[in-house]
């Protein structure tokens, strides 16, 4: 019974470590054609991401660690704490999702567009990486809501804690994905 529990575990977490390793190779893909299509004629030389994209860095950033502090609560059994912390990283996480659409609508208001004739190559696949990331983000939230669910269920504790591990290690993962594009953007323009 043992033997099988622990295999059921590596299962889940391969499963979890092959789909990041998927996601990574995706953005991998799609930072490599930027670089590629940035010796187009039509590329845009002289863009920078708006403000707004550097404070929500910061939001995703605090919620990685307020996320790791429910999992320090959770090791020592502090419900109290666990969801605390478990609702300091939603509420990050809005904020995040926020300073993003305000950047997107910093882009608009510059006269970027996704398509049509105001569009560029360069803002489509800004776009394009920024979207996918989000998208990624609102499976995150869901994740999260998930954990935090279970938590007033008492479903984990320091015993039995898989489920809010995998979704730790994913919205960590999130978080270092957000600032490898973030990174990339505003050091590669």
């Amino acid at each position: 019974m043992i033997e099988e529990k622990l295999k059921n575990i590596r299962a889940k977490k391969m499963m979890l470590w092959f789909s990041m390793i998927s996601m990574t190779m995706t953005f991998g893909g799609l930072t490599s054609a930027y670089v590629v299509s940035s010796n187009r004629d039509d590329w845009l030389k002289e863009f920078d991401l708006p403000e707004s994209f550097f404070i929500s860095t910061i939001f995703i950033v605090l919620s990685s660690l307020t996320f790791y502090l429910s999992k320090k609560a959770l090791l020592k059994n502090n419900l109290k704490n666990q969801i605390l912390y478990l609702w300091v990283t939603f509420s990050l996480a809005t904020a995040f999702l926020f300073f993003q659409i305000i950047g997107f609508e910093n882009i608009v208001s510059q006269g970027y567009y996704f398509t049509g004739a105001e569009s560029s190559i360069t803002t489509s696949f800004i776009y394009v990486l920024v979207l996918i990331h989000l998208f990624h983000l609102v499976g995150g939230f869901l994740v999260l809501s998930i954990v935090i669910f279970n938590s007033y269920k008492k479903k984990y504790n320091s015993d039995n804690k898989l489920g809010f591990d995998l979704a730790e290690t994913f919205w960590h993962f999130l978080d270092f994905l957000w600032l490898y594009l973030f990174v990339f953007l505003t050091a590669y323009n």
